[in-house]
């Protein structure tokens, strides 16, 4: 709470302490903290007289209700302040989480199976590559991120004989058949 200054309300404030309220009904009532009143009220000689300084403090029945009041309010306040603490701090944890989930899980090498039959596995996507037509003949030279590619490795992998067909906007390059080797894969 800000420190402000408690003058404006002097009377005010004497009248609450003549009729009993708490100092923390007073605070509350004026959105200061207690001690801020304490100390307005020793500085403003607002205390009880000296001579019932010893005498029991007679209470005017409202104010311990007053009090009781302003006691649950702080209470309120504190739990409404630890619980936006505790939600800041899983909004924290959550972003964390998302930001972990977002990196890319490391790759992992595909293998090939022996034996049996082969299941079909989707490719990773596009790759690049470059036909040649150089000094030495045709050639065509792929992305090194093809040996990654679980479909390269299941069946293009090695020496294969291929069939070359050539259109006008594309180059089919397709596995020669008539091999043992190639059947197997024929799913």
């Amino acid at each position: 709470m800000s420190r402000r200054s408690l003058r404006p309300q002097l009377n005010q404030i004497r009248g609450w302490v003549r009729q009993g309220r708490t100092d923390a009904w007073i605070a509350h009532q004026l959105e200061v903290t207690v001690q801020q009143i304490q100390s307005f009220k020793r500085e403003n000689e607002l205390e009880p007289d000296g001579d019932n300084a010893g005498a029991p403090e007679e209470v005017h029945p409202r104010a311990e209700d007053d009090a009781g009041i302003a006691a649950e309010l702080e209470a309120e306040e504190a739990r409404r302040a630890e619980e936006e603490a505790k939600l800041a701090e899983e909004a924290a944890k959550k972003a964390a989480e998302e930001e972990e989930e977002d990196k890319p899980a490391p790759r992992k090498r595909a293998t090939r199976r022996s034996g049996g039959r082969t299941r079909r596995r989707t490719s990773t996507g596009p790759l690049e590559g470059t036909f040649d037509h150089g000094e030495e003949g045709y050639g065509l030279w792929l992305d090194p991120a093809v040996e990654d590619d679980p479909i390269y490795a299941e069946h293009w992998a090695g020496h294969r004989p291929v069939e070359v067909t050539i259109e006008e906007d594309q180059i089919v390059i397709r596995r020669a058949g008539g091999g043992d080797e190639d059947d197997d894969d024929n799913d």
